[in-house]
């Protein structure tokens, strides 16, 4: 009789802990990145350096030492701002690899304010804003929407960061 007494206590007291317990809301459970060994990774590709997604430019594998593994030196250019980083990892050891996605979206409206974003549409026709590229692409955009063009540009997301990376004029 005291085992079952016992049995009842613990599982009351765990349907309390339950009940007391709260859960976040979460995004769907997909990771932004996924480990790949570092021998693995190939020119153009991409990896994670120092937490910046990275499309590979240079890759030089040195051979094994008298004390270790073989290296592998990456150099990489972040997919958003264009800024060059290196690293040197163990060939057996994995790195970050980010998880990227591409999408060609027409442009449905550019604002001419300060904060400066863009209404594209995606193939279900699903309006999104997205915020106007810097420098000579998003001056490209602004000028060739001002003279009507039809444009699509192209969109790029990977860990948690999106940019326009090009734009081109659709046929009339």
């Amino acid at each position: 009789m005291k085992t079952k007494q016992r049995r009842n206590d613990t599982e009351q007291q765990q349907t309390d802990v339950m009940e007391d317990t709260e859960f976040s809301a979460g995004d769907s459970g997909s990771s932004t990145t996924f480990p790949q060994q570092c021998s693995a990774l190939r020119k153009n590709g991409y990896v994670v350096i120092k937490e910046h997604p990275c499309k590979i430019v240079e890759m030089a594998t040195s051979k094994t030492g008298k004390h270790g593994h073989a290296k592998v030196h990456l150099t990489g250019i972040d997919i958003f701002t264009q800024k060059k980083y290196e690293d040197i990892c163990p060939s057996t050891h994995n790195m970050n690899v980010p998880v990227v996605s591409r999408h060609d979206l027409q442009v449905v409206d550019v604002s001419r304010d300060e904060y400066g974003y863009m209404s594209l549409m995606n193939d279900n026709g699903e309006l999104v804003q997205v915020r106007a590229p810097q420098g000579d692409l998003g001056n490209e955009i602004k000028k060739r929407f001002a003279k009507d063009e039809n444009l699509s540009v192209t969109l790029i997301k990977a860990m948690g960061e999106e940019a326009v990376q090009s734009v081109k004029v659709l046929s009339p």
